[in-house]
C-alpha cells in the first residue's frame, strides 16, 4: 500500500549523496532498491487481489481503462475519479483495500513499470490539516537535489550538493459526490447530490502544479507543470481517506523520459507533507509550531525575511 510517510529507498538514497559512495557500492545499493520496490508492488497485487475477491469483481470492473472523461458541469480541470475506478464498486471494500487497489492499478501504468505516476492513500484529518494551510498560502518553493555526477563517483572535491528550485501552487475544484452503490442512469438526470446521510459533504478536489521556478519567472501562468499532483477527496465520507495522484508531465521526444525522474517527484511530494502538514486542523501556528510553518509563513507574510538557506536546510533533513 502507498503510505503518506518518507519512503525507505528515498532516504537511503539521498544518505548514499551525502556519503558520495562508490560507483559498485551505488550500483549494488539500487539493486537492492529494486528488489525492495518489487516485493512491495507484490504485496500491494496481493492485497488488490483480496479485495477483488471481497467484492466478487473481475478486475476490470473495479479500475476502468483510461479513457476520455465525460465532460463535467462544472469547472474543474480534473479528470473525474469515476473514470479511473467503479466507485459503485469500490464502495464495497474497505480502507486499506482501496489503498492496495489504488496502489495496483498506478503499478500497472507504463506497461507495468508504474513510470511517471505517485500514489497514495492520504487518511482524511491529514489532508484536512493541509488543505486549511493551503488555502491560506497555495504558493512555495521546494527543492530539487541536481548532484554532480563527479561528486556522486566521489572525483570531485566539494561535498556541496546543487539544487534545482521549483514553484508549486496549489487550485481547488469542486466538491465531487459522494459515492452510491448504485450504477447512475444515464436516462435520469443527475441530483448531483453533495451531502452524506449526515449531512456532511466530501472537502473540495485539490491540484498542485509544480514548475521550475525560473521557467515560471519567464512565463509566469504559460510555463510548463512538470508534475501534478491530485486529491481525489470522493471517498472522504465513506471510507475516510483522500486518494493522492501524481503524473509526472512526459518528455517531448517520445522515447520514454519524463521532465522529472520518480526520485524527484517523491521529493516534492514529500516536501508538500513537510511544510503543509501543521499540527494544528485550522491552519493556525502554535507556540511551539515546527520549522516549516515559520518558513511557510515567512515566506508570505514577511518575504524580505525569508531564508533561502534556512528553507533548503530544513527541506533536506530527514
Amino acid at each position: 500500500m502507498c503510505q503518506f510517510s518518507v519512503p525507505t529507498n528515498l532516504r537511503k538514497i539521498r544518505y548514499n549523496l551525502r556519503q558520495g559512495v562508490s560507483v559498485s557500492k551505488l550500483k549494488e545499493n539500487a539493486k537492492k532498491l529494486q528488489e525492495e520496490e518489487k516485493k512491495r508492488f507484490r504485496e500491494a497485487n496481493e492485497e488488490a487481489i483480496r479485495a477483488r475477491k471481497a467484492v466478487a469483481v473481475e478486475p476490470s470492473s473495479v479500475s476502468r481503462p483510461e479513457v476520455a472523461a465525460t465532460p463535467r458541469k462544472d469547472s474543474s480541470p480534473v479528470k473525474p475519479l469515476g473514470s479511473i475506478l467503479n466507485l459503485p464498486r469500490i464502495l464495497s471494500v474497505n480502507a486499506s483495500q482501496v489503498s492496495a487497489l489504488w496502489t495496483a492499478y498506478h503499478a500497472s501504468r507504463s506497461e507495468g513499470t508504474g513510470r511517471g505516476y505517485l500514489c497514495a492513500s492520504i487518511p482524511l484529518e491529514a489532508y484536512e490539516r493541509m488543505a486549511a494551510v493551503a488555502a491560506k498560502y497555495p504558493t512555495f518553493v521546494l527543492p530539487v537535489p541536481r548532484p554532480d555526477p563527479e561528486a556522486i563517483q566521489g572525483n570531485a572535491n566539494t561535498t556541496e550538493t546543487p539544487y534545482e528550485f521549483q514553484f508549486m501552487q496549489w487550485a481547488f475544484h469542486e466538491s465531487p459526490p459522494i459515492p452510491s452503490a448504485a450504477e447512475p442512469d444515464p436516462f435520469v438526470p443527475s441530483t448531483n447530490t453533495y451531502q452524506a446521510a449526515d449531512g456532511s459533504s466530501n472537502p473540495p478536489t485539490s491540484s498542485i502544479l509544480f514548475t521550475p521556478l525560473q521557467e515560471f519567472k519567464m512565463r509566469n501562468s504559460f510555463a510548463t507543470p512538470y508534475l501534478v499532483l491530485t486529491h481525489y477527496t470522493d471517498l472522504a465520507r465513506t471510507h475516510g481517506i483522500v486518494l493522492l495522484r501524481g503524473e509526472i508531465t512526459p518528455g517531448s521526444g517520445n522515447d520514454g523520459r519524463y521532465l522529472l525522474s520518480q526520485e524527484d517527484a517523491q521529493i516534492l511530494s514529500m516536501g508538500v507533507q513537510k511544510f503543509y502538514l501543521w499540527s494544528d486542523s485550522k491552519g493556525v501556528q502554535q507556540k511551539d509550531g515546527s520549522t516549516g510553518e515559520s518558513i511557510l509563513r515567512t515566506f508570505h507574510e514577511k518575504p524580505s525575511e525569508f531564508n533561502w538557506q534556512e528553507m533548503l536546510k530544513y527541506s533536506t533533513q530527514l
